[in-house]
């Protein structure tokens, strides 16, 4: 179901970037039905990024055939202009990237007051002080740990401390620590165990199988599901 509730439990939200593009209803819901807590949606515009993705009739059209969490990842400029559109088209949660935000405060403001989830990525070269002050606006803090731009990137490991310090940031406030970017039964230990609870999988979740085998997709999340609990225990 939507997102309703806060708890620390980690979470897998597989990637569609690294789905099937022809198929994607059916590919959120073989990964739903072989695990997955959240569905993430990677939004690119080819300028905040140097690709393009998703818009929100993309997102509309997959909201029926996603039960779990839609985490919307706007990589993109200008997101104060979008931010409607997307909760229009059923998002729950709206992750914007601190860079890409001239007035952080108010673009969060915004997302909430729309019914949904406000999120703030931070790439690899930001600091976490950026969100000293809008701490108390945030429902998740996505820490970067590939450049953003393209799936399948390897892990920066540079990023581990940053996870480290967000957590402490966060003391009991009920903010989510996303990771996205690399994330493998290898790596997900590494951030769980500095505080991270929602870690992104693209490749990792859907590398091995489809729509119609979806066993592999399953193997996969479990994978990194009992790598992470381990770490976090």
């Amino acid at each position: 179901m939507p997102y309703t509730s806060f708890d620390r439990d980690i979470k897998i939200a597989p990637s569609i970037l690294a789905a099937d593009f022809a198929n994607f209803g059916a590919e959120c819901a073989a990964v739903e039905r072989e695990g997955a807590d959240w569905v993430h949606i990677d939004v690119m515009d080819g300028h905040f990024v140097p690709n393009i993705t998703f818009g929100p009739a993309m997102v509309k059209a997959l909201r029926p055939h996603v039960r779990t969490v839609m985490d919307v990842h706007l990589m993109i400029a200008n997101p104060d202009q979008y931010i409607a559109a997307f909760a229009d088209a059923g998002s729950d949660i709206i992750t914007v990237h601190v860079e890409a935000c001239t007035h952080l405060d108010r673009t969060l403001s915004a997302i909430r007051e729309l019914g949904c989830k406000a999120g703030v990525a931070l790439n690899p070269h930001t600091p976490e002080s950026t969100l000293d002050y809008v701490m108390d606006s945030l429902d998740l803090i996505c820490v970067m740990t590939v450049n953003p731009g393209f799936g399948g990137q390897s892990f920066l490991h540079s990023q581990i401390e940053k996870v480290a310090r967000l957590r402490e940031k966060i003391g009991d406030r009920a903010i989510h620590i996303e990771i996205d970017g690399g994330v493998t039964p290898s790596t997900a230990p590494l951030v769980a165990a500095a505080g991270a609870d929602v870690l992104v999988a693209g490749s990792a979740v859907f590398g091995g199988g489809s729509a119609t085998d979806t066993g592999p997709y399953g193997q996969n999340i479990t994978k990194i599901r009992d790598a992470a609990v381990a770490a976090a225990s």
